[in-house]
């Protein structure tokens, strides 16, 4: 407790040393998620194929952690997750909920017409989230990017939950066109210059799939992660002379292939010819599938290191700190080669194994921290983390008080090479793809499937000998099994969803 102390002291000094003329001025926040970014699809992790040098930069004069952790494997309960600082045992918010009862949700063109179709269950407005508390303690906070957790005519939107800026998706299913016909800025409709092109349409019969000019149609005007970030741009330069949170939630490089032609182009080069995608899956065809993805993970990049130099020039890079981490793991369908570019590296790749399962190529995401002056360059860590870590880390970090309610532990003392508070284990529970649990703890993991058929059986796995999880040892070490079985079943509380619910569990 006193170590802890004396760290906030001098992290209080570090943030007063200003002339006594000058309000002193807490640290910015950059949080930058990906969208179905892999562990191993970022060159800091040790990617080769896709270029990613402004990420490399970060990591490279920052602190890359090697032991982090989504809360879930999809997007919507893994972003609930992140604001409310609660694991998926606990959280609202545990799957992707399209919110069914409304009506024809799934019919594109229909929702993007009708608000009242569009946008997942929300999080009620009265929720406590990461956003509300840098808002009650003078930030400016902005959400730029996509959303997920709540309709646009629901309770559950941004600016209800803590955000005084949000421009972007409000929907995930709208986000499965990067060039769709509109998005959002705070409670008002933006109709961008795009046609209605509904996910899953496919080439004309007559077209042909080897011409990249059959596939003009999937190009258009305004580009959405373009224009997000010009919106990601202008709040930092309105804000320049107070603290702000930006939260900069990227749609890349999820799904569909989509991408500015010249960057594809780039990577047409490198890669050479290849096989063009069909759009199967209901996403759309691609005519470089390889080169595509790519390209989309190296806009990403590109991006963040414009936000780094916007903040730089904007005299704040050393009051600002950074830090990129993915939703969950990679996509394993819509034309992603997940084998070619080895994505989910050093862990197991492919459908089962990441995104929507609990193995460590669904959950285990990249993460990097960067604050110039206050961190070691081409440092590491492997201290174990989760999403749910971030509220009390943001709370430590400017010297607030932590909710009673979270799961997580602060790992700012980790950020500054500070003695650091381990968790005992981390909780995962996920009631899609058949319904699963997991916990690590320590060396040790353990992983439920299928947990909908009725049928409780729990994996082991030593990460420290097998970090692919291919060798169970559950029946080499029944003390552990017993001890993280009990982990499971005290952390679970049933949802107040029955959609969130796994029967076997709910005694």
């Amino acid at each position: 407790m006193i170590t802890r102390i004396l760290a906030g002291i001098a992290l209080f000094a570090a943030f007063s040393c200003q002339p006594a003329e000058q309000k002193p001025q807490k640290p910015n926040i950059v949080l930058i998620l990906a969208d179905d970014l892999g562990y191993g699809e970022v060159g800091f992790n040790g990617q080769k194929l896709i270029q990613t040098p402004h990420m490399d930069a970060l990591a490279a004069s920052g602190k890359i952690f090697t032991n982090h952790y989504t809360a879930a494997p999809v997007c919507a309960p893994a972003r609930g997750m992140i604001l409310t600082g609660l694991h998926s045992g606990h959280a609202y918010i545990r799957g992707n909920d399209e919110w069914r009862e409304r009506g024809e949700v799934w019919d594109y063109a229909k929702a993007a017409a009708d608000p009242n179709l569009e946008g997942q269950r929300p999080l009620p407005a009265e929720t406590q989230t990461i956003a509300k508390i840098l808002q009650q303690n003078g930030y400016e906070t902005a959400l730029v990017g996509k959303w997920g957790l709540g309709g646009p005519l629901s309770e559950g939107i941004p600016t209800n939950l803590g955000f005084d800026y949000f421009f972007g998706y409000n929907c995930q299913r709208q986000a499965h066109n990067l060039y769709p016909p509109h998005l959002w800025e705070n409670e008002t409709k933006v109709s961008l210059n795009n046609e209605l092109i509904v996910p899953g349409t496919k080439l004309d019969s007559i077209s042909d799939p080897m011409n990249l000019d059959s596939y003009a149609k999937y190009f258009q005007p305004d580009y959405a992660p373009n224009v997000m970030h010009q919106k990601a741009l202008s709040f930092l330069e309105e804000n320049s002379e107070q603290p702000f949170f930006l939260y900069y939630a990227s749609p890349l490089p999820h799904l569909p292939l989509q991408a500015p032609k010249e960057l594809i182009m780039e990577y047409v080069e490198i890669f050479g010819e290849e096989d063009p995608y069909d759009g199967s899956k209901g996403y759309f065809p691609a005519r470089y599938p390889r080169a595509t993805y790519a390209a989309m993970i190296s806009l990403l990049d590109q991006q963040i290191g414009e936000l780094r130099k916007k903040v730089e020039e904007m005299g704040q890079l050393e009051n600002t700190i950074f830090i990129l981490t993915s939703d969950n793991g990679p996509s394993y369908t819509g034309g992603v080669d997940f084998e070619f570019f080895d994505s989910s590296a050093p862990f197991s790749n492919g459908y089962g194994r990441t995104k929507g399962f609990v193995y460590e190529g669904g959950i285990r995401v990249p993460m990097v921290v960067n604050w110039q002056g206050q961190i070691e360059a081409g440092s590491q860590s492997d201290h174990i983390s989760a999403f749910y870590d971030l509220m009390p880390t943001f709370c430590e970090l400017i010297g607030v008080a932590v909710p009673d309610q979270t799961d997580g532990k602060s790992f700012l003392p980790a950020i500054l090479e500070q003695e650091q508070e381990a968790h005992e284990y981390l909780y995962w529970e996920f009631p899609e793809y058949g319904g699963q649990q997991a916990v690590r703890m320590g060396q040790w993991k353990a992983v439920r499937q299928k947990l909908k058929e009725g049928v409780i059986q729990t994996e082991l796995y030593d990460l420290s000998a097998d970090p692919q999880e291919q060798n169970d040892v559950s029946e080499q070490y029944p003390e552990i099994l017993s001890q993280l079985e009990e982990i499971m079943k005290n952390e679970h509380q049933t949802s107040s969803i029955e959609r969130f619910q796994i029967p076997v569990l709910e005694n």
